[in-house]
């Protein structure tokens, strides 16, 4: 053969291996350095997988919450994708099990969790969950230390909190006292912790109730009185997500609620510029609860690959993989293996490792409402109706009684809708 020949030929069989080579798509958002962890083990998986490609596809937040249902829909979505709307999507989910080596393995270790991503009760193994979050207040405690200011204790009320930064803002001249996520989960755990109730006796969904209107009252009130900036909530319209993490970062907030996915993010972007403190779920006459959830990553049923999504599903699970996860990610364990093994963490941040406990030590007084909550396949529905209204409310366009009419229109609504 000649040396023409021979380069042909070597050019043939690495176009045919690239064709036999399987392509998976996986969406992908990051909160903080956890999409460099991910894509260290996907380099792994490939080397050990040479007939399988994975590409990471980062996106904004944004788009997880608005475009990837789209594409779901349209039959255009990628193989597997991080989410954190579980029950919501739970009908674009494949199911793994018939492709899975150890299904045991994953009943084990994320049985509390599967049933988040499989809202039927069908017993579906779909995915797991890359990070379990908690809700709850951040804190500058720095800010706190230099105003003269104690910082409420376990037990404290959220009208404790709310005065305790206006004080601390009125002393330094900080021009946002408190700063909450415009999002629905982030209020329902205050909500709760207020008396919201969400279900009637039935199950059924039931939004606004003495508790919740009790919660709105105060969200309402603060943004008018200043404790809340009106041009963060009111710079979005609709059910649009909006974080205050960059405020909070640049010492322009006092307290900044938002959850436990925020530490590795803080942990880079703030670092040792001061001390952010998380603290205890504010307490109200039903509970001092904030809301469970997290990020899960997900098989999608449109793959044309399902053997091997599986085998990297698999790959990705073995639990020395998940505890470098988890542990460079500064997330708390979704494997309830690791979860009593415990994880070392990357960190020698005392912040990061405060936080890290805190939000660790709540697990076990979130209300069973707020599991309920996280776990019901339309609860998105019913963030979004109370997110929407209420920012009208903020913002003049309604009183805080039409807005409650419209909240429980849209929930009646949408789900009529779905249930087309």
């Amino acid at each position: 053969m000649t040396r023409t020949g021979a380069s042909v030929l070597a050019l043939t069989l690495a176009a045919s291996a690239a064709m036999a080579q399987t392509e998976l798509r996986m969406t992908w958002y990051n909160d903080g350095n956890e999409g460099e962890v991910m894509q260290g083990i996907l380099d792994r998986f490939e080397e050990a997988n040479p007939d399988i490609s994975v590409t990471l596809d980062v996106v904004p937040y944004q788009a997880i919450l608005e475009s990837l249902p789209v594409q779901l829909a349209a039959g255009d979505g990628p193989d597997i994708a991080r989410v954190t709307d579980l029950g919501g999507l739970s009908e674009y989910y494949l199911d793994l099990t018939p492709h899975l080596e150890d299904p045991e393995y994953w009943r084990t270790n994320f049985g509390p969790f599967l049933n988040w991503l499989d809202p039927t009760g069908g017993g579906a193994i779909s995915g797991f969950m890359t990070q379990l979050t908690v809700t709850g207040p951040y804190v500058n405690k720095t800010l706190f230390e230099q105003a003269g200011v104690e910082m409420p204790g376990e037990g404290a009320t959220w009208d404790d909190w709310a005065a305790a930064t206006n004080e601390v803002a009125s002393a330094l001249d900080i021009p946002i006292p408190m700063a909450w996520d415009r999002s629905g989960h982030r209020v329902f755990g205050p909500a709760i912790s207020m008396g919201a109730e969400l279900f009637d006796e039935e199950g059924n969904p039931a939004l606004v109730d003495e508790g919740m209107r009790t919660m709105a009252q105060m969200l309402y009130d603060w943004h008018e009185d200043g404790t809340m900036a009106k041009e963060l909530w009111g710079s979005v319209s609709g059910s649009t997500y909006l974080g205050a993490n960059e405020e909070f970062a640049n010492a322009q907030t006092v307290l900044y609620m938002s959850g436990s996915w925020q530490i590795p993010q803080f942990a880079t972007t703030i670092g040792d510029a001061f001390d952010w403190w998380a603290v205890p779920a504010p307490c109200g006459p039903a509970a001092c609860t904030g809301m469970p959830g997290g990020a899960a990553l997900v098989a999608m049923e449109g793959t044309e690959h399902p053997e091997e999504v599986a085998t990297l599903m698999e790959f990705l699970t073995q639990e020395e993989n998940l505890a470098e996860f988890y542990g460079e990610t500064l997330f708390i364990p979704g494997h309830l293996g690791l979860a009593e093994s415990g994880v070392e963490f990357a960190t020698d941040d005392p912040r990061a490792a405060h936080a890290l406990a805190t939000f660790a030590a709540a697990v076990p007084s979130i209300s069973p409402i707020a599991y309920e909550a996280q776990g019901y396949a339309n609860n998105r529905v019913m963030f979004n109706a109370f997110i929407s209204r209420l920012g009208e409310a903020i913002v003049g366009e309604l009183t805080l009684d039409e807005a409650f009419d419209r909240m429980e229109q849209d929930v009646e609504q949408q789900l009529a809708e779905q249930a087309r």
